[in-house]
Formats: C-alpha cells, structure tokens, sequence
C-alpha cells in the first residue's frame, strides 16, 4: 500500500492508541488501558484497568493545548508502567533478598511509583541533553558566519531532527529492540483493521500497512518542526538564556504540535498529507516492522479489551 493512501480517511476515525512493550501491547481507549503480553510459554497475559485521566476529573485539562502537554505526561507514565510490567515476565529468577531493590527497601508500597518518576526524570535528562543542548551546542559554531536568528534555528532543528533519525536507526538495528517495533507495527495494523470495519482476526489485519498517520514518531517529528518556528521568535541568545527559553517554550511547542496532529488526524487534504509524510517514512524507515501471526494475536487482545459498546466513544475529535 502506497503511503498516500494510508493517509484516506477510513469508515471510523479512532482515539484509540497504543505502544509496544516487551514482547506485549499497551492499547489505552475510551474508558480502559489494556496491556496484552505473551510470556515464554506462548500464553497471552492480559491485564486491564479503569482510566482515571486528569482530563477525565478536571475540565480544564481537557482544554486545547493544556490537553497536549498533560497527555504527554501521562502517555510516558503509562508506557513506562507498562514496560516495567512486561519486563517481568522475562527476568531470571532470583532468590527473593536478591530481588528486592533498594527502592524496595526504602519506599515500600511506593517503590514502583518512585520508580516511574526516576524514570521520567532519567528520560527527560536524556531528552533535554541530546535533542536540546546538543543541537544549540553544534549550532553556536554557525553564529558567527550566519547573524540572522531564524536560519541559526533553522539549523538547530535540522540539527536536532538528524540526531532523532540517527538514533532511531541505531536502535532499530537491536536485536531485542526489533521485536519491539514488530509488536509496533502489530498494533498499527490491527488498529487500522478496527477503523476499516473488519473483524479482528489475524487474517483480516494482515491485510492493512504497518506504517499509521496517528503515531507517536509522528508527533515526535511535528514537535520538532513547531519547535523552529516558536523559537525562531526568540532570537539566538547566549547559551544559558537560548536553554532556559527552550525549558520553558518545550510544553508549549508540544501543546501546540498536539493540536495540530489532532486536525491532521482527521484529515485527508493534500496539506495534511504532507505534513504527515515526513512521520510516516520514519515509521518505514525504523520503527515499525512487519508482525507475525502471534504477534497480531496480541494486539488484538489488546485491543479488543479497551473497546466499548458504543462506538462513538472512541471517536477521533
């Protein structure tokens, strides 16, 4: 299928999204969030819970661009949740003194919830040092040929995009990582099979691409495109001033990027379709691959547990 057409508007346009976990799928719907893993044995472990979103008990996390920032959050949250119980199917068994962390030892019943914000914290580090500093550091060098503040950004974000290209190919190559991405793409499929009015078999969402408009790498690759043209307004100030404005502009380039997925989502206009491209070939490029058999099986139980009885509940708004 050629990535124009997988662009088309299908019969039923859903929120319903999910992420690849260790040899599992996280699917988060409506109402519930299901995480669906086969364990060594082949057997399919499915867990499910009731969302209780801060959208969901405070309107004003519901409004445009606070409803980005705070689904961000809450994304990463869940996801890293999600690994974390994955994993646990798959680790070695270890006398129990061993098992027990020092997060264990010292937070109790709280140990996985502090784990989960050192997590966060841990990524953000990350994020903030390879995707931010390091792009405005290899662009200072640019400053003193180039005065103009939008082409110095523009340089930045062409900076910043190489980097997320080069480590999302790097990591690709990984063994273990690529069984990921074929659970990635497992759930693009099915999730393509619930739009188009199929039943969910593994038959049927065979059939369907595993590159999806609505993806996370999509977002990703927006943010960065919203980030040029929001800082571009700022100037190119020294180092510490051009690091704080990017701390304090990042949630409302996200809320922004947000937004603007939200109306791509939704849409089949030429505009739409190139602004989705570039996403789309990231996807085919690295971080979705084609899913077997049981890897689909997955995703469909996934998927099928966040699903309600009343289809317009799931809608894409």
């Amino acid at each position: 299928m050629k990535i124009k057409d997988i662009n088309r508007v299908p019969k039923h346009i859903t929120s319903i999204g999910g992420q690849a976990l260790i040899e599992g799928i996280l699917m988060r719907g409506p109402k519930d969030v299901a995480i669906a893993v086969r364990k060594p044995d082949k057997e399919i472990i499915l867990k499910k819970d009731r969302l209780n979103t801060l959208g969901m008990r405070h309107k004003f996390f519901k409004l445009p661009f606070i409803r980005g920032v705070v689904g961000l959050v809450e994304s990463m949250a869940f996801g890293i949740k999600a690994l974390m119980y994955s994993a646990e199917f798959f680790e070695e068994d270890i006398e129990e003194e061993e098992k027990e962390s020092f997060l264990n030892k010292i937070f109790k019943d709280k140990a996985e919830d502090v784990e989960i914000l050192l997590t966060l914290l841990f990524s953000l580090v990350l994020t903030i040092g390879f995707f931010i500093l390091l792009p405005s550091f290899i662009t200072n060098f640019f400053k003193n040929r180039i005065e103009t503040p939008f082409l110095l950004n523009l340089i930045e974000g062409g900076v910043r995009i190489l980097i997320f290209l080069i480590y999302v190919v790097a990591v690709s190559k990984m063994e273990d990582v690529g069984r990921v991405f074929e659970y990635h793409g497992a759930e693009h499929k099915t999730i393509h099979c619930y739009e188009n009015g199929d039943d969910l078999t593994v038959e049927n969402v065979k059939k369907y691409p595993v590159l999806h408009p609505r993806c996370g790498t999509s977002f990703l690759f927006m943010v960065m495109i919203v980030s040029i043209l929001v800082l571009s307004f700022f100037g190119w100030p020294n180092p510490l001033q051009r690091l704080l404005i990017r701390l304090i502009m990042l949630p409302v380039i996200a809320g922004i990027s947000y937004e603007i997925n939200r109306l791509i989502g939704k849409s089949s206009s030429p505009i739409a379709y190139y602004l989705s491209y570039p996403g789309l070939m990231i996807q085919k490029i690295a971080t979705t691959k084609e899913p077997d058999g049981e890897q689909i099986e997955v995703a469909i139980e996934a998927l099928k547990a966040v699903l309600t009885d009343n289809k317009e509940e799931d809608l894409w708004k």
